[in-house]
Parts: C-alpha cells; sequence; structure tokens
C-alpha cells in the first residue's frame, strides 16, 4: 500500500509508503491520501492526525513525474469533469489539495527527509510542522516548467517572510532545516530519532484541551486568512460567546480551581 495508517488512541499515523521512490505519489497513491483523510476527517473518534513518511530519505517528494504523464485531452475536460474523472484524467492535483477537504482537526507534518514539491505543499496544508535535521524543503517546479498548484505558493507566502518564499519560488532552491526553523516554515528540529515521539507528544497535548476549543481555533485558522483584522477578531469573540456556555468550559474553570487535569467530553 503507498498509503499506510495506524491508531493510537485517538491519534491517526498516516505514512507515505513509497521509500523507494522517495515517497513520490501516483494518481493512486493521491487518491488514497484524500479518501484516508476523508475518513479522518469525519470519524468522530479521531481528533489528530500526524502525517510523515516511510523511510528515512523523505517526507515526500510530490507527484511521480514518471507516472504523471500529460494525457491527450485537454485540461478543460480534466477540470470540469467529476472529481472522480478529472483525478484520472490529468487533473491529479485535485487529489491532494487537502485544503478543499475542509478538515476542522489538526494536521501535524512529521517531516523525515525531503518535502519538495506537492510533498512540501501536503506539509504546508498541516497545522503543525516538525523536521528532523536532514529535512530539506523546496517548490522546485519552476525548473521542470511548471508552477505549484496544490496551494504551494499561497501557503508558502503566508508561512515565512515573502522574500525568502519568492527566493525558494523562482529559483527553485532548497533550503535546509535549520533555515526552516529560522524563518518559521518549521516549529521544530529534533533528531530522526525523536521525530515520531515529539509528533505524537504534540498530539497528545493537543488532545487533553478542550475538543470543541482546539475545533474552534483550527476554524479561526482557516477562516481568518483574507479577513480584515477587525472581522478576524469579531470571529474570535464570536467563538469565545459560543464555548463559555459549553459544559466543557465549565468543566475547564472547575479544573481550574480545583488544580486537577480537566475531564473534557466535546461538549
Amino acid at each position: 500500500m503507498a498509503i499506510d495508517t495506524d491508531q493510537v488512541d485517538d491519534i491517526l499515523v498516516v505514512r507515505l509508503n513509497r521509500p523507494e521512490a522517495y515517497n513520490a505519489l501516483d494518481p493512486d497513491a493521491m487518491v488514497s491520501l484524500r479518501e484516508t483523510l476523508i475518513g479522518f476527517r469525519d470519524n468522530p473518534e479521531l481528533s489528530v492526525a500526524v502525517i510523515t513518511g516511510a523511510g528515512d530519505r523523505a517526507f515526500c517528494t510530490g507527484a511521480d513525474l514518471k507516472r504523471t504523464k500529460a494525457p491527450a485531452g485537454p485540461f478543460a475536460a480534466a477540470h470540469l469533469a467529476p472529481y472522480e474523472i478529472g483525478v484520472r484524467d490529468g487533473g491529479y492535483v485535485r487529489a491532494i489539495t487537502i485544503s478543499e477537504l475542509a478538515i476542522p482537526k489538526p494536521l501535524i507534518a512529521a517531516i523525515n527527509g525531503h518535502a519538495l514539491g506537492g510533498g512540501l505543499e501536503i506539509a504546508l496544508d498541516c497545522d503543525l510542522r516538525v523536521a528532523s535535521p536532514n529535512a530539506t524543503f523546496g517548490l522546485p517546479e519552476a525548473r521542470w516548467a511548471s508552477v505549484p498548484a496544490v496551494g504551494g505558493a499561497s501557503h508558502l507566502l503566508r508561512a515565512v517572510p515573502p522574500a525568502v518564499a519568492m527566493k525558494m519560488l523562482l529559483t527553485g532552491d532548497r533550503i535546509d532545516a535549520v533555515e526552516a526553523h529560522r524563518v518559521g516554515l518549521v516549529s521544530d528540529v529534533v533528531a530522526a530519532d525523536q521525530l515520531m515521539d515529539t509528533a505524537l507528544g504534540l498530539a497528545r497535548r493537543i488532545t487533553a484541551n478542550g475538543p470543541l476549543a482546539v475545533r474552534a481555533i483550527k476554524s479561526l485558522a482557516l477562516r481568518t486568512h483574507d479577513l480584515p483584522l477587525s472581522r478576524s477578531i469579531e470571529l474570535e469573540q464570536l467563538l469565545w460567546g459560543l464555548l463559555r456556555d459549553t459544559d466543557d468550559r465549565a468543566e475547564g474553570r472547575q479544573a481550574f480551581a480545583d488544580r486537577r487535569d480537566p475531564r473534557y467530553h466535546g461538549a
């Protein structure tokens, strides 16, 4: 299987499993990843997903160029076709546009090696990114006469200073883990043998918090990107008001007063 999964309590580990091809994705693997993430989104028993790559050489190097050749038909036909047809007829990028799935739960990328092209775009669609020291990051599409098509340019320009993003985009050059941490592309760089423990530790700290609050924060992150500051703050206040009257908020207050760990139920 190109996409493997493991469940650790209420955490789903999604592993891109083609190490012999640097975890590059062909259309079948892209569809499988999409279906896996839809399943995660719609499963009330799962709270956080960690996405990583098999082996220690690559997180993901994007589309497998050997298996994603342009078809004979026009792009417009694939782009405007129903999803199932379009991804098979040349519109395969639609399969890994994770932002379209509107996942209301946190995604963590554990980046163990190269995150290039669509691989970096998948990582950029995650809420948290942690990396091993051998990780590299790049959007080399311009070198191969193309452009990022899964939100890579848009997300990168929001994730790091514009001058850094434009240098990466226009040259196709990679940056290493140290530089990625310096510019804020990743939150942590840890030893390779600690990477998954770090990602799972972050996931457990998230799942220990109020589940409705976690979803509200994810909603804020998704919905306030392009809002004026006043509208963004207004949405914060509305979500604060929604949470104020929940049982979990009352439990949080009581746990704080009792100096104990809260026991949340998502209500």
